[in-house]
């Protein structure tokens, strides 16, 4: 297979290839998906295998064969929920085969360092990998951006490897950028340069890059450094969503001197599929509420609110006087990371749900988001930023209040409110442990569910978003573009830009 190359390709060519011209062009490729075994990381990656096998709505791809390399959690709780999606993907008849790695002792000296656990243990999966990539004859290997460790593994066997980053356009010219930043800027303070966005307050600073002496800061300039090693990065985001921060990426505003590996922005990468309601409860009761009058609290699937934080929301939704529904968890046993169902007569004021019984609902265990959100009831979302929820929230077009909680959520919240424009900013305390009072809460949920201008606003982005996420998925949208352009950089063994830097085409129509 020839080299990959990064520049130079003609845009329209790659977007008009048929797939009969691709199937011919190579009769069998296997892409290898490595994912990170986290919930989040490892769903979003299967989604992108399935866009690859013509799952999406395109053209199928004849002659593509995608095998996901399979992880085992550190923790038997984390295994379980690997193992049931595993075990439903498998059932689903999408195509995707499962490939399941020798277990590796995860490091044990990383406490409270997750990025970190997260980047060493992928890195001591390097060897399981290559020998897959011997066994399983891979035409190429996409790996999760806590995985450039491995890069080197796949370059000894000339197998052309791809990052799958999951989170924002903002994170990864963040991640770039930060091996420059590191040689100039001491310390985080004031703004940071992110290269197409507005000037970032060091406070929305994902918290594990605002300590230079952390290993977690150090294992990000690592990997900003061996993103550039790629032959091509895969984005879950669409052009129409993060314009700017990716028009920069392309163009090498992020690393002086250099330009990025092929970007390939072919999000929305979500589950558009509903599967039903897994509460009846819930579904009745949105069904009885007016059209968007409902504001949907929900915090991930690692979020949970001990009883002082608990008190302030309750208080705030109260006194907002809105229509709310809230999925409510509380905090994990010991030695878990996973919340556990709330016990509403512990976490809430005497009298709460008695006082709102008439116009909110208290969920104290998971409920389907997804179709909670979709749902003509719901008309805003208090989230976490985590981004899949931010992406289902936008294909939707449901306005959102940012509460971040972990993670480069706090960027997220940024970016929603001061870039992207579909959200309304709310006061989060981040040395609280980010501690929200009742009164802010109370006036952002008055704010997006009112007729304020900052809500108004909010909401008609919002809808705009939802118009601009799903043309991008359709033949002749840019992530449609993107994905063709993946296609068939993986099965030619010629790389191509998913995105053209200035003097070039697109070749979208």
């Amino acid at each position: 297979m020839p080299p990959l190359l990064a520049r130079g390709c003609d845009h329209h060519t790659t977007r008009h290839v048929s797939s009969a011209s691709l199937a011919d062009a190579m009769a069998s490729a296997n892409v290898l998906l490595l994912p990170e075994p986290g919930s989040g990381h490892l769903m979003s990656l299967i989604e992108a295998g399935k866009r690859l096998l013509g799952h999406d709505g395109s053209d199928e791809t004849p002659g593509l064969t995608v095998t996901v390399l399979i992880i085992r959690p550190a923790t038997a709780e984390s295994a379980a929920e690997v193992d049931s999606h595993v075990s439903r993907v498998a059932a689903s008849g999408s195509g995707i085969r499962f490939h399941h790695l020798p277990a590796v002792e995860p490091p044990t000296d990383c406490a409270g360092n997750l990025q970190e656990f997260k980047s060493r243990y992928m890195q001591m999966q390097a060897p399981h990998v290559k020998a897959a990539l011997a066994d399983l004859d891979a035409a190429a290997l996409v790996i999760d951006f806590f995985a450039t460790g491995v890069i080197d593994a796949a370059r000894e066997l000339a197998v052309p490897t791809y990052v799958y980053f999951t989170s924002t356009a903002a994170l990864l010219a963040l991640t770039l950028r930060l091996p420059a930043l590191d040689e100039t800027v001491e310390v985080f303070d004031g703004t940071v340069d992110v290269p197409g966005m507005p000037p970032v307050p060091a406070g929305s600073i994902p918290g594990f890059l605002g300590d230079k002496k952390s290993p977690n800061y150090t294992w990000f300039v690592y990997h900003g450094r061996r993103f550039m090693d790629a032959d091509g990065i895969i984005i879950n985001t669409a052009n129409e969503l993060e314009p700017g921060l990716i028009a920069a990426i392309a163009d090498g505003q992020c690393v002086p001197g250099r330009r990025a590996p092929p970007l390939f922005p072919i999000g929305p990468v979500i589950d558009l599929g509903l599967k039903g309601w897994s509460e009846d409860c819930v579904h009745r009761w949105l069904d009885a509420q007016p059209h968007a009058s409902v504001v949907f609290l929900c915090f991930g699937s690692l979020g949970y609110f001990d009883v002082a934080k608990a008190h302030e929301v309750a208080t705030g939704l109260e006194r907002s006087g809105h229509r709310f529904l809230w999925t409510l968890r509380g905090p994990p046993a010991a030695g878990s990371p996973h919340p556990t169902d709330a016990d509403l007569d512990e976490l809430l004021p005497e009298g709460f749900l008695e006082r709102t019984k008439e116009r909110g609902l208290v969920w104290p265990r998971r409920a389907p988001q997804k179709e909670i959100l979709a749902h003509p009831a719901v008309g805003g979302f208090v989230t976490h930023c985590g981004w899949n929820s931010t992406l289902e929230s936008l294909w939707h077009g449901v306005p959102l209040v940012p509460w971040p909680l972990y993670a480069e959520q706090h960027l997220n919240a940024f970016e929603l409110v001061s870039d992207v424009g579909v959200a309304v900013a709310m006061e989060v305390d981040r040395k609280r442990n980010n501690f929200v009072e009742a009164a802010d809460l109370e006036r952002a949920v008055r704010c997006l569910m009112g007729m304020s201008e900052e809500g108004t606003k909010a909401r008609e982005k919002a809808t705009k978003m939802k118009a601009a996420c799903r043309k991008a998925l359709e033949d002749g949208g840019s992530s449609y573009a993107a994905l063709q352009g993946l296609r068939h950089a993986i099965l030619t063994g010629t790389g191509c830009n998913g995105v053209a830097s200035p003097g070039e085409t697109h070749g979208q129509n």
